[in-house]
């Protein structure tokens, strides 16, 4: 992609409604542009990251054995009175009428629809375990959004639906999602720690909140630090075989947010220097909350012995646009972002210091096809501005690789290498700086 056909409008001061750095740096790099409070327009380089959060988030969900659908963003009131919670969510609901007076809802959650869509189509205990999801927009009226897409009105999000016979193995899907969501978040370059957390409006009585630790996080969180140094499952992980211990090894050092954090245990259970009490990110939940939808909405199966009753669910949010913000808080410094490599809009930025000169545009064109080529994804930089304003604006962008390419270099037939995130600079011929990114990122990839 060329620069200058590229819609990438940065900023060169801080905007001064951005609170925190992620806001800050999401509107200066051109990733998002608001249209109200809490509402954001999704720009080419900002929508290229969130789509391939979506894809990671897709290929854990499959890989989980959940399967994909797409429920629609109105709801009808129906559907909640049914399920007791239209008059119970709050004024967080956007709640309208179409023209005929129907009453309808810009959906926050789907556990009401999706349990219909199951009771309508789901007869038998044998066609379960079953596990539905999808990535919708959503909608939840703050009253006072901020921190950019960290705490907007109108969100993306992934949110699965696992219904089962009983709460034993109610308690196993919970399980295939809490270990999908540990590699889920380890993809994307961060480190998510599951905590202890209340339920809230989704209801039952088992949740775990997975959360970035960061200062700017809206949580107080309280934990071991040996939860720090746990093993990420890897991608051969068997999610029809026993996952408990797995679960276990996660949730048994201490790690809970302030809303269930026990002061006594914490004290009791951690070593003083293993204490960590800072804030956190919510970037993902599970829920199990057995029969609280099932029956009152009579989502019923036929079991082993012939008699009808009401299956055991559980529901499982990942927040796809906030996770943009939560990565650029975890991955920033002074001059802008860092991404990790699976997230960048582009994998490189091609830095041509010398437009025009027909050796360095027949060069540059030259490694953006071989970048392409090998499946990665280039921002050519063709702009006629100073070397300085186009080094300035990859770093405010953190493409994790710049390839700088000028006449100086190429009059030795070199071009230089520079690492976003470590500021490391190799001075390489072209195409084997080329291969030199090809290498680092396969060997920073999937296993």
């Amino acid at each position: 992609m060329r620069l200058s056909r590229y819609l990438l409008p940065t900023l060169k001061e801080n905007p001064a409604e951005a609170q925190i750095a992620s806001h800050r740096l999401m509107l200066r790099a051109g990733l998002i542009r608001q249209e109200a409070a809490g509402i954001y327009s999704w720009l080419p380089a900002g929508l290229r990251t969130l789509r391939k959060i979506e894809a990671i988030v897709r290929e854990e969900m499959n890989r989980a054995g959940a399967l994909e659908l797409l429920m629609p963003t109105l709801q009808l009131a129906d559907l909640w009175r049914e399920s007791g919670r239209y008059d119970a969510y709050g004024p967080e609901m956007l709640r309208i009428r179409d023209r005929h007076e129907r009453e309808l809802l810009y959906g926050p959650t789907n556990e009401d629809m999706v349990t219909a869509i199951f009771r309508a189509n789901v007869k038998s205990y044998r066609a379960l375990p079953m596990n539905l999801y999808h990535v919708q927009w959503k909608f939840r009226d703050e009253q006072r959004p901020r921190f950019g897409v960290m705490r907007g009105r109108e969100f993306l999000m992934k949110d699965a639906y696992s219904f089962d016979v009983d709460e034993a193995a109610a308690r196993r899907s919970y399980q295939r999602m809490f270990v999908a969501y540990l590699r889920t978040f380890a993809r994307m370059g961060i480190r998510a720690i599951p905590m202890r957390a209340e339920t809230g409006p989704i209801g039952g009585d088992l949740s775990h909140e997975f959360l970035v630790l960061a200062q700017t996080g809206e949580s107080a969180v309280y934990c071991d630090k040996a939860v720090l140094d746990l093993p990420i499952p890897g991608a051969g992980v068997d999610y029809d075989g026993d996952l408990d211990p797995i679960v276990r090894q996660w949730t048994a050092p201490y790690a809970a947010t302030e809303d269930v954090h026990d002061f006594e245990r914490f004290e009791r259970e951690v070593p003083a220097e293993r204490r960590l009490q800072t804030r956190g990110i919510e970037v993902g939940q599970v829920f199990y909350f057995g029969t609280k939808y099932s029956a009152p909405m009579k989502a019923l199966v036929t079991g082993a012995d012939g008699g009808d009753k009401p299956i055991h669910g559980g529901s499982y949010g990942i927040g796809v646009s906030r996770l943009l913000g939560a990565i650029i808080e975890a991955g920033h410094d002074e001059a802008g972002i860092v991404w990790p490599d699976a997230v960048a809009p582009f994998n490189v930025g091609i830095v041509n210091l010398d437009p025009g000169d027909a050796q360095i545009d027949e060069l540059c064109a030259g490694v953006h096809g071989a970048l392409e080529a090998m499946g990665l994804d280039a921002l050519h930089d063709d702009t006629d501005e100073r070397p300085g304003v186009k080094f300035a604006r990859m770093d405010l962008l953190g493409l994790p690789w710049q390839l700088i390419v000028g006449r100086r270099g190429l009059s030795q037939g070199t071009v230089e290498l520079k690492r976003r995130a470590t500021g490391e600079r190799l001075t390489l011929a072209p195409y084997d700086a080329v291969a030199h990114i090809g290498r680092c990122l396969e060997n920073s990839g999937e296993e």
